[in-house]
């Protein structure tokens, strides 16, 4: 694959990331349908069917990113700083995870003044962050060993520069990137069930920006080489395996079916653990392979973990057609999206 082509694939996964994200967030805590369309608009169109058409926002006003986007950007930085310094990469995103714990709580000692992120308005305001992330990176900041066993979606939702870094850099280890992307994620989670689909995501990633020209088809049996890659590497985690098989099989098979989004999702679960998110985001990417737009509105237009569903999904469609396949309006009315650009732009160079 030509230079040009991996830069828009990495480009699009992580807008297309930020994009769901944005999209999800403000009815990230709705309980029912019936306020999903309250505050979405009848049908759900007026904020999925604007956002995406850039007319839902005033001129001075953007579609905010939450905290899934935020610490993806942070995952990114880690890379970046140790690429930088020489350095091992998962000791350097989990001291990047740490810049973004102090940012949020307002801690202003001993910070990381090379770290241009923190500058960044909305980078470091409280959106929603997770509580197992938050306490998980409390306890590595007193150099602790976390104690959880949180299955949570914190962990799934920020991975996504991993891969693309490792593709960028021209690595063929599968095998190290897949840990990474697991290791990452266990730094806050940890729960199988709470770092095995980041190892799933990881390798679906990996081969979808290197796929010249992916299909539908060609992401289903990418379902299927990941969990049987992830099966060997975590043979010690044969049980929960099982269950995160058995829950994407039930994605690809509903993603066929006549069921409505909704319907179909709510089989599935509501995306606050990590396998249901990943689950969820295989069911919109597959179902709505070709529609990127149709597919975030199915991602977050459910009574679940909205912004972390349509997050999962953007990686992952986003990664497969690429930045200029994206709507145009995304540039003009998401938060930040010329840094999560420039960030793109540097995992690919």
């Amino acid at each position: 694959m030509d230079a040009k082509t991996l830069q828009n694939r990495i480009r699009g996964s992580l807008i297309g990331g930020a994009a769901g994200d944005a999209l999800g967030y403000p009815i990230e805590f709705a309980r029912s349908q019936e306020e999903i369309w309250r505050i979405c608009g009848i049908g759900g169109q007026l904020l999925p069917g604007r956002f995406l058409a850039g007319g839902m926002y005033a001129e001075d006003e953007k579609a905010l990113i939450s905290d899934d986007t935020q610490m993806t950007l942070y995952t990114a930085y880690g890379l970046l700083n140790a690429r930088g310094r020489s350095e091992a990469l998962l000791p350097c995103i989990r001291d990047a995870y740490i810049e973004w714990y102090l940012g949020q709580v307002g801690w202003r000692k001993g910070r990381d003044a090379s770290c241009w992120l923190r500058t960044v308005p909305g980078l470091n305001e409280r959106r929603a962050p997770g509580h197992t992330c938050l306490m998980a990176l409390k306890e590595l900041f007193e150099q602790k060993v976390p104690v959880n066993y949180s299955k949570g979606c914190g962990g799934v939702m920020r991975i996504a520069p991993i891969p693309l870094y490792a593709v960028s850099r021209g690595w063929e280890d599968f095998v190290a990137v897949v840990r990474l992307a697991a290791e990452a994620s266990r730094l806050t989670h940890r729960h199988p069930l709470g770092y095995l689909p980041s190892a799933v995501l990881a390798y679906l990633i990996l081969r979808l920006v290197s796929d010249e020209r992916p299909t539908r088809n060609a992401l289903k049996s990418y379902v299927a080489e990941s969990v049987a890659f992830v099966r060997t590497l975590y043979a010690e985690h044969s049980v929960e395996v099982d269950v995160l098989q058995q829950l994407l099989e039930k994605a690809v098979e509903l993603s066929a079916s006549t069921l409505t989004d909704v319907h179909a999702i709510c089989l599935l679960g509501e995306g606050w653990v990590a396998e249901e998110t990943l689950a969820i985001a295989l069911y919109c990417s597959l179902k709505y392979f070709g529609a990127f737009d149709k597919a975030l509105v199915a991602a977050v237009a459910h009574p679940g973990d909205s912004d972390s569903t349509g997050a999962v999904t953007g990686n992952i469609l986003g990664a497969a057609i690429g930045y200029d396949a994206l709507p145009r309006s995304i540039a003009t009315t998401l938060e930040h999206h010329d840094i999560v650009l420039r960030i793109a732009d540097e995992l690919s160079h």
